[in-house]
């Protein structure tokens, strides 16, 4: 039997790694950690995010002490870039004929490839990728860089397509879905634009899907929370407090009830557009590597504001769909290259993989801490660092200060100079 661990960080890679064992097949053992860190999800996200399946929660260290005891084959890291370069630099999974195939990837929408996914990951031997356009920018990445690293393809396996939810969708379907995200849009006037617009939807009840309820963690850091700037909005007599909902919870369930999805680069879309359900991507702030959807460039899936109070949403077209996510499954090949690992494995052993260094040492340090400080230990360290930088700037603007006003008095001459002359 062979027997998987897939080890997540946060709630969008643990909805991913459980996603993806229970793609494995049927008589395969798998098991799902979550490795204790800051961003790590709550006990809500874990049942949104891995269902019914069993989620245990170690640390670094019992992490490292588990894989030494249980001997897994199959070792999947779902992770962060900073967090799969430490568990890929354990010594058990670096070294070692009897070590486990390890395996690893990125949650969603992954266009376009960067070069530090790609570092990050080097120690694996197989990186999952989802569509034939990721496939042939990381691979490409891989070569440029040297790096020997197997870049297989998996369709998105949260992504359904219309034959697999028949009957789920309700025929009364009422609502235009606003998936939000944590990073984009970055400004917080930018925001508020796009809740006024869902406020003026004419004809669906207008609903904001968060990625996580207040006080939960996220993969990303979220600055401009959009409870918060409704409130304000409602505060300022803009908007009516209940021309809005919001939600949190299962993104497969709230798409059940949607008539038509948007967002500004959420791979949710992905979902709603394996549903049939008439898709929006906002591109009013940007369509760029940074706003991360530069991958719906040609779908026909683009649009604005403007669409959006207009209730206008749409159809990918057949073409992107190829070459975006949406390839036949049978194309997949990710299975059998990980099978022909594990009877590498059986007859001769693994080579030993390398982890690749990424960023200073100093970085490595404070990610490593980050792992194996307890949460209350780390929050003491982060608010130390940050009282330390606030003093830092306070010194460095007191000392220009005198600076400038040390210039503007009349020097002093030294008496031994004075007698000299």
């Amino acid at each position: 039997m062979v027997r998987v661990l897939g080890i997540a960080d946060s709630d969008s890679y643990l909805k991913w790694s459980s996603a993806t064992l229970a793609a494995m097949p049927a008589d395969w053992q798998t098991e799902q950690v979550v490795v204790t860190n800051p961003i790590q999800p709550s006990a809500a996200q874990v049942a949104h995010a891995a269902g019914d399946r069993p989620v245990r929660v170690l640390s670094l260290a019992r992490l490292a002490a588990w894989l030494l005891t249980h001997r897994p084959d199959v070792v999947m890291v779902a992770c962060t870039g900073p967090v799969v370069q430490a568990i890929l630099s354990l010594p058990y999974l670096r070294r070692g004929d009897r070590r486990p195939v390890l395996l690893t990837g990125l949650p969603g929408i992954s266009i376009p490839a960067t070069v530090r996914a790609v570092e990050f990951r080097a120690g694996a031997d197989l990186f999952l990728v989802h569509s034939v356009r990721e496939r042939r920018e990381f691979a490409a990445i891989g070569a440029a860089r040297g790096i020997e690293l197997g870049f297989v393809l998996a369709s998105l396996p949260f992504v359904r397509r219309a034959d697999e939810v028949a009957g789920e969708h309700s025929e009364r379907a009422d609502r235009v879905l606003f998936a939000a995200q944590a990073k984009v849009p970055r400004e917080p006037e930018q925001r508020r634009a796009v809740l006024t617009a869902l406020a003026a939807s004419p004809r669906l009840r207008p609903v904001v899907k968060l990625r996580a309820a207040a006080g939960e963690e996220q993969t990303h850091r979220e600055r401009w929370p959009y409870p918060e700037l409704w409130a304000g909005l409602v505060a300022e007599g803009a908007v009516q407090a209940d021309a809005v909902e919001f939600t949190a919870g299962s993104m497969e369930l709230a798409l059940r009830t949607t008539a038509g999805f948007v967002t500004v680069s959420s791979t949710a879309a992905l979902e709603a557009m394996g549903a049939r359900i008439p898709v929006l991507v906002l591109g009013d702030f940007g369509v760029s590597a940074e706003m991360i959807n530069l991958v719906f460039t040609g779908s026909g899936c683009l649009g604005t504001l403007d669409d959006l109070r207009a209730g206008r949403f749409f159809t990918a077209s057949t073409e992107w769909l190829a070459e975006n996510y949406f390839h036949p499954a049978s194309n997949n090949d990710w299975l059998p290259a990980l099978t022909a690992l594990l009877e590498r494995r059986g007859r001769a052993g693994l080579p030993g993989r390398e982890p690749q260094p990424v960023g200073s040492s100093r970085s490595r340090s404070r990610w490593l801490l980050r792992l194996l400080l307890p949460e209350t230990a780390w929050l003491t360290v982060t608010r130390l660092r940050a009282r330390i930088r606030r003093l830092r700037r306070r010194a460095l603007s007191l000392r220009g200060r005198t600076l400038r006003v040390d210039q503007g008095r009349q020097p002093l001459v030294d008496v031994g100079e004075q007698r000299h002359h």
